[in-house]
């Protein structure tokens, strides 16, 4: 069975979490394959481009670097990077076909899309010198967490996922910060409960604790501040700026002249957005998934722009029309559906990756 049939069966996530099935997976395969350093990228926010960042900055310094990201835009290849390019088509299903004749049959169909994904690294990376290992939603009981780390790296932590991981930030840093390792990176962060927390769980662990306060207006200068720590602590150093290096589609990307992606989804995600956007006038491109915080996002952009043009598309998860129409009344956003680009308007399309990936396949067509 070809990999996109096999991951067409699994469900993208479980109502009901089996905190025993990704362990049993990854002991039972690990002896097939050579480990290589894990970089284990955890936070809310920015994983994924401090996550490319560090392995492209390994990748200059001469280090055959992978980097595993997820959820993607348009194609799976986009989470699995390896040198400077995503990994072909032909690779992964390589990938899939050692891996599957590998994994005991009963595992093979029991675990998760995520998890699946995840143990693909282990044939794809196992002749590179290092892999930038991005969590999912989790910390301690994400399926990357079974991974033995080199390094752990906390980009901000902030509410999300609360069904998942906790309704205070409190909770929310506790269970991601429990998969700290003997080495750990802590980016800047906006609540200093979070910091607290790291302190308190480095000391009973013994973990060496590298706290990192400097802030910059642009997220992705501070997320370059992150990735050149965790360099420094590697002992690979070279000097380069964030015009060096890459970072992945969908992160602030200049998609044209008057089109600004992003996948962001959350209020802190939405509140660095817009400090770094420039634009005095632009239209939001947005929907929501019901369980996100939309009516705080919209209120942070309401402070920038009064336009609004609502991305249709059809998935359960999605915000009802209806409850997003009325907050965006409340707010006095003029609003619309969405229908086309105009050329002479600027645009910021936010609110998901899934929103994004609507909003190209839209363009696409």
């Amino acid at each position: 069975m070809s990999l996109e049939d096999f991951l067409s069966k699994k469900p993208l996530a479980f109502k009901e979490i089996d905190l025993s099935r990704m362990p049993r997976a990854f002991e039972s395969v690990k002896k097939f394959y050579k480990i290589p350093k894990i970089v284990h990228v955890l936070g809310t926010n920015g994983k994924g481009s401090t996550g490319r960042l560090i392995a492209s900055a390994i990748t200059k310094n001469g280090c055959d670097v992978g980097h595993y990201t997820s959820p993607h835009i348009l194609e799976l290849n986009e989470r699995f990077w390896k040198n400077g390019m995503n990994i072909s088509d032909e690779v992964l299903e390589n990938a899939h076909s050692d891996l599957i004749a590998k994994l005991p049959k009963e595992i093979a169909e029991s675990v998760s899309y995520f998890e699946y994904t995840t143990l693909l690294t282990l044939p794809l990376y196992q002749n590179c010198d290092f892999l930038v290992l991005e969590a999912g939603l989790g910390g301690e009981f994400d399926a990357t967490a079974v991974f033995p780390k080199e390094i752990s790296v906390f980009t901000p932590i902030d509410f999300d996922h609360t069904d998942f991981l906790g309704n205070t930030i409190e909770e929310i840093a506790r269970t991601k910060l429990n998969a700290m390792s003997s080495e750990t990176v802590l980016a800047p962060q906006k609540n200093s409960e979070v910091v607290e927390i790291a302190k308190e769980i480095s000391e009973n662990r013994n973990s060496k604790l590298h706290i990192l306060t400097e802030r910059e207006t642009n997220y992705l200068r501070e997320n370059l501040l992150t990735a050149k720590k965790v360099l420094q602590i590697l002992n690979i150093w070279m000097e380069f700026e964030l015009d060096d290096l890459e970072i992945p589609n969908g992160r602030f990307q200049q998609f044209s002249e008057n089109i600004i992606l992003d996948v962001g989804h959350n209020p802190l995600s939405a509140e660095r957005v817009s400090q770094n956007l420039k634009w005095d006038d632009f239209t939001l491109i947005y929907n929501s998934f019901a369980d996100k915080n939309f009516s705080r996002i919209l209120e942070i952009f309401r402070k920038k722009t009064d336009k609004a043009e609502i991305l249709n598309f059809y998935d359960e998860r999605v915000v009802e029309k209806a409850i997003l129409k009325n907050r965006l009344s409340e707010l006095n956003y003029s609003f619309k559906d969405f229908k086309s680009i105009e050329q002479k308007k600027r645009y910021l399309v936010f609110g998901s990756f899934r929103v994004v990936e609507e909003f190209l396949k839209l363009q696409n067509r």
